[in-house]
């Protein structure tokens, strides 16, 4: 018995040895055939050069280094889109670029045979114009109007690998209806006179802005500098407005109202207090004039998708301002206008300044006459005027006074509209006043990507609509720019 047990123990060492090696060939030549472990292959990163951009070759060439080891095979490819795409997994919107212009262009859209310059939009500012791509302007759209680059990684382990190393770059905020800040500026709005008689005959308000509240309604914040107070003693013959007016009104949206005119005493200081109090029982802010001269002088600071904006609005020149405890507009003060600009500065808004200028009165009823077309026309030296609020640090200077459309420029740091013209008012006599522009601002992270220039028109109807086919009278505008 004693001498059968080396024997029996030599069996088990060779049958534990026999199965370790069986079992170690089992195992390596398990991972040789699936290319595990010992034969594993690194998973490839494969690109073709030719249909990425330059930039996104680097890009992956950046982020993909030798030190950077996958499980799987990732394929990267892009497309191209003209409108916003639906993105699968493992997809993102590499870049929006959109079509520009120079500023002065009277152009709107983007025809397929024209050179224009084509860039990211975050290259976009308001020195350029951006140009809309077969009628649809992106900053209206977001989803066309632009040429949407689309990177793709397909990988059978996306999530694991390829998104932690990609995601911080390419997952960015885009410019959307969520975080673009839209602002129509409109001019004198003087719902009174003929218009008076108008809305006896039509019974509703509404008549006046039927063909222009949707546009305007579509903004954000829609202002108008509106110089005529609401009063039973409204007329054909003077400058008070039927209160039935205040549905024209809220027709279009309207957030802000301007008060720099000087015809909102022309039915008392009861009228234009009482107006005061309409517009603040309906939710309408008020900028550039108010019951008093601490009332008037107050800014309007506006704060909403991501921009910051101070709004400033003075009467220089034209009466009507207040000056003490009775209603009327903000009386222009050079102090006053500076310590305003350096606050905004400050807080990092942007500044929009509106004035109410020396009006221009070269009005012909028989023939176009540009007279008022060039800002000087005014008396007064209003181009230096304008061009020195821009020297304080605006970015943004109004004129809404001007009963007929004015040049524009860009100057310094800022831009310049030198004035609007007649958006509701009787003045249909005269062709020069029965057209105006409407600002249409979009701001982005206090930035002020564009202002579109819209022209309006309206007839003996008094029924403002968006004029058609405007390039000869933006052109006519732009060839009398200072």
């Amino acid at each position: 018995m004693g001498q059968r047990k080396p024997k029996r123990t030599k069996m088990f060492l060779m049958s534990v040895g026999l199965f370790l090696v069986v079992f170690a060939v089992a195992f390596v030549g398990i991972q040789f055939v699936t290319k595990t472990g010992l034969f594993k292959v690194p998973g490839v990163v494969r690109y073709e050069e030719d249909r990425l951009l330059p930039e996104q070759v680097t890009m992956i060439q950046e982020i993909f280094t030798d030190e950077v080891e996958l499980d799987k095979d990732a394929t990267i490819t892009s497309r191209n889109s003209l409108t916003y795409p639906e993105l699968a997994e493992g997809e993102y919107i590499y870049s929006i670029m959109v079509p520009v212009t120079d500023f002065y262009d009277s152009r709107s859209d983007r025809n397929e045979f024209d050179e224009v310059e084509v860039i990211p939009i975050e290259e976009l500012d308001f020195s350029k114009k951006l140009l809309s791509i077969d009628g649809q302007y992106y900053l209206d759209t977001f989803d066309q109007g632009a040429y949407y680059n689309i990177i793709s990684f397909e990988s059978e382990k996306f999530a694991e690998e390829i998104k932690p190393l990609v995601d911080e770059r390419l997952n960015k905020t885009l410019p959307s209806k969520d975080n673009v800040l839209t602002m129509a500026q409109t001019g004198v709005t003087a719902l009174s006179r003929g218009m008076n008689g108008k809305l006896t005959e039509v019974g509703d308000a509404k008549y006046f802005s039927q063909d222009i509240a949707e546009y305007l309604r579509s903004f954000d914040i829609t202002h108008t500098s509106n110089e005529a107070s609401f009063s039973e003693m409204a007329s054909a013959d003077n400058i008070c407005s039927d209160p039935r007016f205040i549905d024209t009104l809220l027709d279009i949206g309207l957030d802000v109202v301007e008060l720099t005119g000087n015809h909102n005493q022309d039915c008392g200081d009861e009228a234009a207090n009482n107006t005061i109090d309409i517009y603040n029982s309906n939710n309408i802010k008020i900028v550039g004039g108010g019951k008093t001269a601490t009332e008037a002088v107050m800014p309007l600071e506006i704060n909403t998708k991501g921009t910051g904006i101070t709004f400033l609005a003075y009467n220089q020149s034209t009466g009507g301002a207040t000056l003490d405890d009775t209603p009327g507009a903000n009386q222009y003060d050079e102090t006053n206008v500076t310590t305003e600009i350096a606050a905004a500065k400050e807080r990092g808004d942007i500044v929009i300044i509106d004035i109410q200028y020396y009006e221009c009165n070269a009005y012909v009823a028989d023939y176009e006459d540009n007279t008022c077309d060039y800002a000087n026309s005014a008396a007064g030296d209003q181009v230096g005027f304008f061009r020195h609020l821009i020297d304080l640090g605006a970015d943004i200077v109004v004129g809404t006074s001007a009963h007929q459309s004015q040049t524009f420029e860009l100057y310094g740091d800022g831009v310049i509209y030198y004035g609007l013209g007649n958006l509701f008012f009787d003045q249909a006599w005269w062709p020069g006043t029965t057209r105006s522009l409407i600002l249409s601002h979009y701001f982005y992270n206090d930035k002020l990507l564009q202002t579109k220039v819209v022209p309006t028109v309206y007839d003996t109807n008094y029924q403002t609509k968006i004029m058609e086919s405007p390039e000869w009278f933006i052109d006519r505008l732009i060839s009398e720019r200072p």
